[in-house]
């Protein structure tokens, strides 16, 4: 049996116009559906929050643990929901699901870690035993609980300058002062 009539039907002989500088997998990603500032925030979200959780980890040991595995919980669970809705924004997935379910899941998301973010870093704030890290992990708690409500923010003064709808007047056929 020869090669070629083996390899045939799935080898491309000439590949097409997508092999090029913007091959492979950064031709999925973009950065243009998000505003540049709320890509900063974005970017800040996800940064800060791994940091707040990297610092956490390194805590080795604690008398009041409950505040630290709270941190913990949440700096983890706000780095994975921003690295998620980084992802959405800047790959297909966006262009393949409703563009105003993908702006309802932020909206709720963000303000969601926010405030729970918020008051982790204040649970454990008030529960640390003063270490380098403990600081470090609750200054950088406290950083990104702001960009994610200042990202909320955003989105709530955004949404209000958008136009709104108006309902059509209803039509009466009798004259108004009768």
């Amino acid at each position: 049996m020869e090669n070629g009539a083996v390899y045939r039907s799935t080898t491309e002989a000439h590949p097409g116009p997508s092999r090029g500088a913007r091959s492979g997998l950064v031709s999925y990603f973009t950065l243009r559906r998000l505003k540049r500032t709320r890509l900063i925030l974005k970017l800040l979200q996800l940064v800060l929050s791994l940091l707040a959780f990297i610092c956490e980890e390194v805590v080795s040991q604690c008398t009041l643990c409950g505040g630290l595995y709270f941190f913990e919980f949440v700096s983890c669970s706000a780095f994975l929901l921003s690295l998620l809705m980084l992802i959405v924004y800047c790959t297909p997935v966006y262009d393949k699901v409703d563009p105003a379910k993908v702006e309802s899941s932020d909206f709720y998301i963000t303000v969601g870690t926010g405030l729970v973010f918020l008051v982790a870093s204040i649970f454990f704030s008030l529960t640390h035993d003063s270490t380098t890290a403990e600081l470090a992990a609750i200054v950088f708690g406290f950083l990104a609980s702001f960009v994610f409500l200042s990202d909320f923010f955003i989105m709530v003064y955004e949404k209000r300058k958008e136009p709104r709808p108006r309902k059509p007047e209803a039509t009466v056929n009798e004259p108004l002062n009768a």
